[in-house]
């Protein structure tokens, strides 16, 4: 299972409780640029509509820019693939003010899956402190 992609600022903007696997419903170049690590989560997110969830924002660049599709865009809204319960579950969550976002793209059994956190927004305090926290920790190893 290789990481191909990474959101790191999601686990410093958001409080993630749980985390879930998608598959991602993907062209065949898309699957091979993502397969490269072409893909970028930055600012991305994922929504429930209508029974069916979908990942906005997320960024695949193409496999070959030069011989790319008429039209392609890197930005499209994705499906996801998930079950009804897991998907009628998130709704749930989703309604009560908690967020679903993508934290890490990997392959498994030559598959590109993705990693879904739901957790809840950072207040400002908190990332200060989470920083803070992270600087205390990185003084100790270097005096220990």
């Amino acid at each position: 299972m290789g990481t191909l992609s990474e959101n790191r600022q999601a686990r410093f903007d958001y409080d993630i409780a749980e985390t879930y696997a998608a598959g991602v419903v993907l062209t065949g170049h898309e699957t091979k640029s993502a397969k490269l690590g072409r893909m970028d989560l930055a600012g991305s997110r994922a929504v429930v509509r209508g029974g069916e969830a979908y990942l906005v924002g997320a960024s695949i660049h193409s496999f070959q820019p030069g011989n790319a599709p008429d039209g392609y865009d890197a930005t499209r809204t994705r499906k996801l693939l998930l079950s009804h319960a897991e998907i009628k579950y998130l709704t749930g969550k989703l309604e009560s003010g908690l967020t679903l976002v993508p934290v890490k793209v990997y392959t498994h059994r030559a598959l590109v899956k993705i990693e879904l956190g739901l957790g809840r927004v950072r207040k400002k305090h908190d990332k200060r402190e989470v920083i803070k926290k992270r600087e205390t920790e990185r003084e100790m190893r270097r005096a220990g």
